[in-house]
């Protein structure tokens, strides 16, 4: 006579049928998450580690793509461990701002309640919201890859990528009435005055810099003296730097990033600093190089690329102009303080303007990424201790696993090593040599101006630290493609 079944003869049963519908779930589920592999993962080892409970192990190379060789536990839990400590950075730092941790990636930004939001956006008439959503993992992989790019535009980068002369260089050209550079002599004559042949500045040239804004925040504090002890001084636009300032700017003057409407008066900004560098910010033009006749400081055009981020403007590429010379980058004149409601400059009548809310969230963002170092009223009464900032040892495991991360996400497992994103690879004569920028007939004065301090440098006159970038490196020049994208990159050789 046979015997009922137990019901606990029966439980195997039932719980395979919840374990298949709950993978069938899991796989619709990732298949609209590309970072839900990530959890799975560590789903599956926690379930692995319980013979009793189901395990997805056998499910996640599907749900990957055969990718988790790359995105691993361990890769989840480095960058798991760094957004702790970018949580609790913020928390330090950031006056009422909290980090809130959404994955081992996102996070979001969240300003306390009352907090002023005065901007109205006119679209959509709603204020400026409180909380700001970011990808750290994004945001590591695209500021640690300045440390190492080029941000100005050069001649080699131009004979490099396949469309720079025809197509590329002539939207670097204001005025000119061509869409493309057919006529290669006419578009060189445009560019000859701010096109060096190779890279004028290098990595880690400089070991500490400052990038000073034009706050009214400025006249608040005395940094002045703190600032001229930088190694190189960044400034933006038209920005006087005089005695009348020097307690609270500094006097110290060596680059200076300006756009396409202040070129009629740099002239006068520039008197007397001949050695302070002009970069222009956007394109070139008649205005431009007719003041560039006029002066004998150096002049080049920015080739940094403008991605979609919180903050924008010319603070934010003086920021990226900086990092691609410098270890440290200390930042001054930025409205990045709680209660900062007035768009004012150091140097005019105060303006109405808005809270910026979104790039004060995405400064101090970069802070406890370790990008850029704030200084600023409410934090100048309180002593400079960096302490709570990620170091550079965490920065770099956190970059090495999202790099992997990214990677196996999107099977690129054919992109290795430090060039894995160069889509585009060039050759270029050794360091130093090629024509220098600058008007065809150059006068004596400008020939003796620093064009030749910076575009033939002799290579043991660079800091140490930047030969032995240059040499690990292999002598390759990185430069940014177009786009919103943190690959494409345009590669050079230097024989």
């Amino acid at each position: 006579m046979n015997r009922p079944l137990k019901s606990s003869s029966r439980r195997p049963t039932f719980v395979h049928l919840i374990c298949a519908a709950t993978i069938f779930s899991l796989l619709v589920f990732a298949l609209q998450s590309v970072f839900f592999t990530g959890y799975l993962l560590s789903l599956a080892n926690s379930f692995h580690s319980n013979p009793s409970a189901c395990n997805f192990n056998h499910v996640l190379p599907i749900l990957s793509g055969n990718r988790t060789s790359s995105l691993n536990a361990e890769d989840v839990q480095i960058l798991s461990d760094f957004q702790s400590d970018v949580q609790q950075c913020v928390a330090n730092r950031g006056f009422g701002l909290t980090a809130h941790i959404i994955d081992h990636c996102k996070l979001i930004l969240k300003f306390p309640e009352g907090t002023n939001s005065t901007w109205l956006n006119p679209q959509f008439k709603t204020y400026e919201p409180l909380e700001y959503k970011y990808d750290v993992c994004e945001a590591v992989l695209l500021w640690e890859q300045y440390r190492n790019m080029t941000t100005v535009l050069t001649r080699e980068y131009l004979d490099a990528r396949p469309d720079g002369w025809m197509d590329y260089a002539a939207k670097r050209i204001a005025q000119f009435g061509a869409k493309d550079c057919s006529n290669r002599k006419l578009c060189e004559e445009h560019l000859n005055p701010v096109l060096p042949a190779k890279p004028p500045f290098h990595p880690r040239q400089f070991q500490k810099c400052a990038v000073v804004g034009n706050s009214g925040d400025l006249l608040k504090t005395e940094f002045g003296e703190e600032i001229d002890t930088h190694d190189a001084v960044f400034r933006d636009n038209e920005a006087p730097v005089n005695e009348r300032y020097a307690k609270h700017v500094g006097l110290k003057r060596d680059f200076r990033l300006g756009v396409r409407g202040t070129a009629r008066n740099m002239v006068t900004i520039l008197n007397g600093s001949d050695n302070e560098v002009l970069v222009i910010k956007s394109v070139t033009h008649r205005d431009f190089n007719h003041m560039i006749d006029m002066i004998p400081n150096p002049v080049y055009l920015f080739q940094g690329i403008v991605l979609r981020r919180g903050a924008k403007g010319t603070g934010m590429k003086s920021v990226e102009l900086a990092l691609s010379m410098c270890d440290i980058v200390d930042i001054y004149g930025f409205t990045v303080d709680p209660g900062y409601t007035e768009w004012t400059r150091y140097f005019s009548e105060p303006r109405k303007g808005h809270n910026p809310l979104q790039g004060r969230a995405y400064y101090q963002l970069l802070e406890c990424l370790g990008v850029i170092r704030i200084h600023s009223p409410m934090r100048a009464k309180r002593a400079q201790d960096w302490s709570d900032v990620p170091s550079r040892e965490k920065i770099g495991r956190a970059h090495a696993a999202a790099t992997r991360l990214k990677r196996s996400q999107e099977g690129e497992y054919d992109k290795v090593g430090q060039f894995g994103n160069c889509k585009v690879w060039g050759d270029a004569g050794p360091y130093g040599s090629g024509p220098v920028s600058g008007p065809r007939n150059m006068s004596s004065r400008r020939r003796n101006s620093n064009y030749s301090k910076w575009e033939i440098m002799p290579f043991k006159s660079l800091r140490q630290e930047a030969q032995e970038h240059y040499n690990q490196m292999e002598g390759v020049s990185l430069y940014k493609m177009d786009g919103n994208k943190l690959d494409d990159l345009v590669c050079v050789r230097h024989s």
